[in-house]
Formats: structure tokens, sequence, C-alpha cells
């Protein structure tokens, strides 16, 4: 009998995109809400998680659920599992509402005598 061994829970979290800027990889910031060790009054608590995005599915302000892996790198420990929620582009297309964009012009700078 061939019985498929359990694969273990590996960890999971959901967070925000805060970076594309390298290639296959992304940054996400995890925040959580805790206690106040001393005092009580609950607080956020940030931090980053660098993950591997191999087709490069998510963007910035994505909210992306990643799952802990193998060390693909120096700082890479997890992979992107899924997009949980877009994050709404905005363009900067002007002629999509009907408006001509006109060239920008530098201001000239005046030379000093």
């Amino acid at each position: 009998m061939s019985e498929t061994k359990p694969v273990g829970n590996k960890n999971e979290k959901v967070g925000s995109v805060v970076s594309t800027k390298m290639a296959k990889t992304i940054i996400v910031e995890v925040t959580r809400r805790v206690p106040h060790p001393l005092y009580k009054r609950i607080i956020n608590k940030r931090k980053k998680f660098y993950a591997h995005d191999e087709e490069g599915k998510a963007q910035m302000g994505d909210v992306v659920r990643i799952v802990e892996c193998r060390p693909l790198s120096k700082l890479k420990r997890w992979q992107l599992k899924d997009v949980v929620r877009k994050a709404v582009q905005v363009t900067t297309d002007l002629s999509s509402i009907g408006i001509e964009a006109k060239p920008q012009q530098r201001p000239t700078k005046k030379k000093k005598k």
C-alpha cells in the first residue's frame, strides 16, 4: 500500500506588499496587534518579510498570503502563496478621461551677471 506521508503545517502570514523593486522578490509587511507587556495597551507591531514571487503576480499595495519555505537566499525564507486582494491602481493616463496633456517644460534658470 502506498500511503502519502502527511506534510507538516507550514507557517502562513498575511500582509501588504511594500516593495516589488527586486527581481522575483517582494517585501511583505505583516502587522499584528499585541498587548504591551507592562501597560496592556493594544499596540501594532510590524515586521517585513522577503518573499519569493516567481511569476511576478504581486504589485505594490496588494494584500498577499505568504508561506514558509526553505532558505532561498540570505534573507528570503518565504514564498508567495496567493494574492488575497489586489490594490487599486492609479493611472496617470489623462487621455482615458478626455484630457490632452501638454508636454511639461522645465523652468529655465536665470544667469547671474
